[in-house]
């Protein structure tokens, strides 16, 4: 059982089969695959390891500001240069900095290098709303909905997810809704076979009928879980845009409980991008959820909270927090976690 989950399913093998031909049926027999031997799960102290890693730079860059002799002024327009280029943002800066002031005020702190402790107290308060279980199981079968650019991880990270799904007994449909590029089908069928799971696709079809055939196949297959795999596009392509809406109302059509998630990839080395992105699909679809993939070597991590900021501000206008399930530091598929807002806080400051 994983920590994502808030509500426990049923023990189920993990082992399912795959159904990679192009046959969208409900009823459509599924081609028999072996079981696969699960890794055993990585230790979190050694995720925790290559997320500080992943986030040396700006631990470093961060790190030296505390090395000076006295807290000043000196020392806060450092500190405000060091997040700045940590693709914090203006406001998330401004934000960190004055309560950052306040805990040096209110605790009598004198040394710098007790300051970096309250910093890390500080960004871990700040992105604590971000933490959230993903919740699976009350809904059968839960229908999530994933999009992102082009290169962010996003057809990798469904793979991630449906390994960490399976593993905690949930059975899987993957939905190959990216039909504009048949290399995106061909890498949705190859984690579908890797995680012993089944597929629905079809060649050049439309991604809202794959979509629609997909729910009406997990629930008639009697699944906990039907992933809809979306095609990477900028929030600027419109009519691109338009078609995830699309999608969505179809989903509506075959579920109108669902889709039960819209989770957004975003790609952690794009700093401030990020969050326009972030606002931009949540205007266009209503996120429920974030995946922060590539934080294992440049990214720099403190758009996390910029993210989490933008969240203070839906939260003051009475709408939700979108959270942050989930962040990947590499490519193989144990790499893919639970965010903690106190262990990122501590990995981004070293």
């Amino acid at each position: 059982m994983f920590s994502f989950f808030k509500k426990k399913i049923a023990d189920q093998p993990a082992a399912e089969t795959t159904g990679s031909s192009t046959d969208t049926s409900a009823n459509a027999a599924s081609t028999q695959t072996a079981p696969q031997q699960m890794p055993a799960e990585r230790p979190r102290a050694s995720w925790l390891a290559r997320l500080g890693t992943g986030l040396r730079r700006t631990g470093q860059s961060i790190s030296t500001v505390f090395t000076g002799a006295k807290i000043d002024d000196e020392l806060y327009e450092e500190l405000e240069t060091a997040l700045l280029m940590a693709d914090a943002g203006v406001l998330a800066t401004e934000y960190l900095l004055k309560d950052l002031k306040q805990r040096v005020k209110d605790t009598g702190t004198t040394e710098p290098s007790a300051v970096k402790a309250l910093l890390a107290a500080s960004i871990a308060q700040l992105l604590k709303p971000l933490e959230k279980p993903l919740a699976i199981g009350a809904h059968k079968p839960t229908i999530i909905m994933v999009a992102g650019v082009n290169g962010a991880g996003k057809t990798t990270s469904i793979g991630k997810l449906t390994r960490h799904l399976s593993d905690s007994g949930a059975s899987v449909l993957l939905a190959a809704a990216d039909t504009f590029r048949a290399a995106a089908r061909e890498q949705l069928a190859v984690w579908a076979t890797r995680n012993t799971v089944e597929i629905v696709s079809q060649e050049g079809g439309d991604p809202a009928s794959v979509s629609f055939d997909a729910v009406t196949a997990g629930r008639a297959r009697g699944k906990d879980v039907v992933l809809v795999d979306t095609a990477g596009r900028l929030p600027t392509q419109l009519h691109l845009m338009e078609e995830l809406k699309k999608i969505k109302r179809v989903v509506q059509k075959a579920e109108p409980t669902g889709p039960h998630e819209v989770l957004l990839v975003i790609d952690g080395n794009t700093g401030q991008n990020a969050l326009a992105q972030v606002k931009a699909f949540d205007e266009t679809l209503g996120l429920t959820g974030l995946i922060v993939t590539k934080l294992d070597g440049t990214a720099k991590g403190g758009v996390l909270a910029a993210i989490a900021l933008w969240g203070q501000s839906r939260a003051a206008a009475g709408s939700s927090v979108v959270p942050v399930y989930f962040i990947g530091v590499g490519e193989a598929v144990e790499d893919l976690e639970t965010f903690n807002a106190q262990e990122f806080a501590d990995a981004l400051l070293g």
